[in-house]
């Protein structure tokens, strides 16, 4: 018995397997040049751009309502104002020579007297210092002493003077001026006259 040309049950034919492997190679190439041909020439999907523009505002933005600390500025430095340079100020004081104006018409009180005997003697210094310049220097000065209701010497004035020179005088003057405090006349002011007789000691 010759064997037979068919090939023994489940075993494939081998010219039928064969075209089966051809047919799928050419779907997989095909189809893998279909999917390169999609990639490359796909167009992209567009992108569209928004932008947002702000419209300008008619009025300016107002500040927040509640700033942070950290937002507040500053405030400015505090300059100090120039104080310009005047001068001082005078404040008045009350007269010690009140109610020397007018005409004195008061009383000379007790003690008003030996007071201007005091300043009598004290006015000799004048004489003495004018004796050094010359010794045969005598006369006689009388000054006026204006005192106020208050005891204050107003003025002294020399109302006569028969020396060759009104220096001592003029010395005797300033030291009733500037005696201080009298004994204070009664009802208003009082011009009292002094009269000094200036010789030299002992004669």
């Amino acid at each position: 018995m010759t064997p037979s040309s068919r090939p023994p049950a489940g075993i494939p034919h081998a010219g039928g397997s064969s075209a089966l492997y051809a047919v799928v190679a050419i779907f997989l190439v095909v189809g893998m040049g279909a999917l390169w041909v999609w990639r490359r020439y796909a167009a992209p999907a567009p992108v569209v751009a928004t932008s947002t523009t702000s419209r300008p505002s008619a009025t300016p933005s107002s500040p927040p309502e509640n700033p942070r600390l950290e937002d507040i500025p500053p405030p400015p430095p505090v300059i100090a104002p120039t104080v310009a340079a005047t001068a001082p100020r005078t404040v008045p004081t009350a007269s010690t020579n009140s109610g020397c104006d007018g005409t004195c018409t008061g009383r000379a009180p007790p003690g008003l007297e030996p007071a201007l005997r005091v300043r009598a003697n004290q006015a000799r210094r004048c004489y003495d210092r004018a004796l050094l310049q010359d010794s045969t220097l005598r006369g006689r000065v009388t000054v006026v002493v204006r005192v106020g209701t208050s005891g204050g010497v107003c003025s002294a004035t020399v109302a006569s003077n028969d020396m060759p020179t009104p220096d001592v005088a003029n010395c005797a003057a300033n030291i009733f001026r500037s005696s201080g405090n009298l004994p204070a006349p009664r009802g208003g002011c009082i011009d009292a006259p002094v009269p000094l007789s200036f010789v030299p000691q002992g004669q």
